[in-house]
């Protein structure tokens, strides 16, 4: 009983640590949707290693219903794991989550249905994962990283590393910047390539004109 609400507390704590919105003890313990997806997956994880999971799923899917965040009963989550917002949050039977880590609304961590056995992401301690970001396929995720809003993780990613983009790749290791990708100013796909019909349609007309002798003056 002791240690149950030791860990109570701290889960709390660890709210009102990062959420700045956060008031009260008692607001975080009653109406924080992903303290309360947390505290039922402790009680479900429980059930799902003793091989009662039926029981298991019957907990975590109650769960889904009061929070909007699934988290299955086979994962394994680390002390202090907090889940801001929380809705949409998808997180699957194989993946496994340090202490420390924070993620946000949309986040999942998922598998891609190719693999058997440990299908889902292993998420290192101190990690930030942001809104709507995926997380698929079992590799891991290194210790104090931070993958930014709406990015897709389909491959390992270092410690201590900054992950963006679609698929996500390193921008920043140790705080030193390795990729010069602007995510504010992001070169138009299309207008590049109208760019060089443009310049293809250009060339043609100078070796047309070329031909038949005639003085070239653009377009």
């Amino acid at each position: 009983m002791i240690k149950f609400f030791k860990q109570l507390k701290e889960d709390v704590n660890c709210v009102r640590e990062r959420d700045p919105a956060a008031t009260s003890f008692l607001e975080i313990l009653f109406l924080y949707p992903g303290l309360r997806a947390v505290r039922s997956h402790r009680k479900a994880h429980w059930f799902y290693q003793h091989n009662m999971h039926f029981i298991a799923r019957c907990i975590s899917q109650h769960s889904v219903k009061k929070t909007n965040i699934e988290i299955h009963p086979g994962a394994k989550i680390g002390r202090r794991f907090f889940i801001d917002h929380g809705t949409g949050v998808v997180i699957g039977e194989t993946a496994e989550i340090g202490d420390d880590v924070t993620i946000y609304q949309g986040v999942t961590l998922g598998g891609t249905g190719k693999d058997v056995g440990k299908r889902h992401p292993t998420v290192g301690s101190g990690v930030l994962i942001g809104a709507g970001a995926k997380v698929l396929g079992p590799f891991k995720i290194g210790n104090n990283t931070n993958i930014a809003a709406g990015s897709v993780v389909l491959n390992e990613i270092p410690e201590n590393c900054t992950a963006v983009g679609t698929p996500a790749r390193v921008v920043k290791r140790d705080g030193k910047r390795v990729d010069n990708l602007d995510q504010i100013h992001i070169p138009d796909p299309v207008a590049q390539e109208f760019d060089k019909l443009y310049k293809k349609i250009e060339s043609l007309e100078k070796e047309l004109k070329a031909i038949k002798g005639e003085s070239y003056e653009g377009l």
